[in-house]
């Protein structure tokens, strides 16, 4: 099992472009399967997600082919199964993107319970009881969700009892051949939801309202190929800012979209960092500041996301004051804090809110990853620890962040990658 080692500190200085979303790509390869004839992607990132996926569209008899720019090009015109498999489904939880658009095109669906990081309760029901509303007939059998809609699905007007973005995604799916007009109401307005919107619009979608609480969708009979471009993702854009704060550092992220990353770039200014933007850059500043601990609150889009919580509870954990950290949004995402603890943070955690409470420095150690963000925190405070840590169960950071270690040898981190 690979480790990454890391020596430090280090001080994080340079320039590196953010690659594409993972969160908006995902659920943008599902998508193919709505339409009829070739897409071609471009900007999607290569992880083991993005690989899952793959693997899971072609064993339903997609045709899969990638470039020498690595542009992508998915045939889903003649599926020979409509059936999504335990050994695909269980490393990742984005696979339950398939019922929508299956269902949608071919009245049928047989989709594994998802798996993917365990970071709390994620429950599906809020997708099946949308799809029910549509008019499926759906049945929870051995594992599998079975879903039939024989003369295909019509619209709705569903309200969601919580904010859900693979839920809003696979309903918007759902949604785009139904029979007349579907109305989804508190459903997620993340960028990534926004992005999904934007390329089922340019397949022949009929889809308004996308990054707002309220999304209405006109089915239509079919939806055609496109050529598409995934927008960059915003979580390793604050991942790498976020580097560069702790490390005292200086870094200038590329090809991002700083308006989606309003909210974090907010707390970072008042962590004391300067930051400046352009249309597709950021720039965060460190150089000769303090840092300062902040409180934060997790919330669904357009306020702080989750995905940064771990990283921001790293930079609490070495800066001057008291701060405190509230997730709202999962119940089971503070397994990283014992293994900062093992560096020598300190943090003190009742129920959902972790308090810090300052720390001189950091010490190398061996730690493990729990999860995709809590690995990126660990790399971060390995950047700032003194001495040498090991990271294990590197394979959650694979999910989500490409050539993590390239990027940060590039800005100057001694870090290379073990493999056992």
């Amino acid at each position: 099992m690979d480790k990454l080692v890391i020596l430090g500190p280090s001080v994080i200085s340079g320039q590196i472009q953010i690659s594409g979303s993972k969160n908006a790509a995902l659920p943008i390869l599902m998508g193919c399967l709505l339409a009829e004839t070739p897409v071609t992607l471009s900007n999607v990132p290569h992880l083991r997600d993005v690989t899952t996926s793959l693997q899971l569209l072609a064993t339903m008899g997609c045709s899969v082919m990638m470039d020498e720019r690595l542009n992508i090009t998915l045939d889903c015109s003649d599926l020979h199964s409509k059936e999504a498999p335990y050994e695909l489904v269980k490393t990742m939880r984005a696979s339950i993107l398939v019922m929508g658009p299956l269902l949608s095109r071919f009245g049928v669906a047989k989709v594994a319970l998802p798996g993917g990081c365990a970071i709390g309760s994620r429950p599906v029901d809020i997708h099946i009881e949308g799809m029910r509303q549509m008019g499926a007939n759906i049945q929870i059998e051995e594992g599998f969700i079975i879903a039939q809609a024989k003369e295909g699905l019509r619209g709705a007007d569903i309200t969601m009892p919580i904010v859900t973005v693979t839920g809003s995604e696979n309903l918007i799916m759902a949604a785009v051949l139904a029979r007349g007009k579907t109305i989804l109401r508190n459903a997620a307005c993340e960028p990534e939801v926004v992005d999904l919107a934007n390329f089922l619009n340019a397949m022949g979608a009929k889809v308004s309202g996308g990054g707002t609480p309220t999304i209405e969708i006109e089915g239509v009979s079919a939806l055609q190929g496109v050529d598409y471009r995934v927008i960059p993702d915003r979580i390793e854009a604050g991942t790498y800012l976020a580097a560069a704060a702790v490390t005292q550092g200086c870094v200038t992220v590329t090809e991002v979209e700083p308006t989606h990353l309003s909210s974090v770039l907010e707390k970072f200014e008042q962590a004391g960092a300067l930051i400046t933007t352009t249309k597709d850059t950021i720039t965060l500043d460190m150089r000769g500041r303090r840092l300062k601990a902040v409180d934060i609150e997790t919330q669904p889009y357009p306020l702080f996301p989750t995905d940064m919580q771990a990283q921001f509870l790293v930079m609490n954990a070495i800066a001057q004051g008291q701060g405190k950290v509230k997730e709202t949004i999962f119940e089971n995402r503070y397994m990283h804090v014992a293994e900062l603890e093992k560096m020598g943070a300190k943090i003190e955690l009742t129920g959902n809110e972790a308090v810090t409470l300052g720390s001189d420095s950091l010490k190398g150690a061996e730690v493990v990853a729990t999860d995709l963000r809590a690995s990126a925190c660990l790399i971060i405070a390995a950047l700032v620890a003194e001495g040498k840590t090991v990271v294990s169960r590197i394979y959650h950071i694979d999910r989500g962040y490409e050539r993590i270690e390239e990027k940060f040898h590039r800005l100057g981190v001694d870090i290379q990658r073990l493999s056992s």
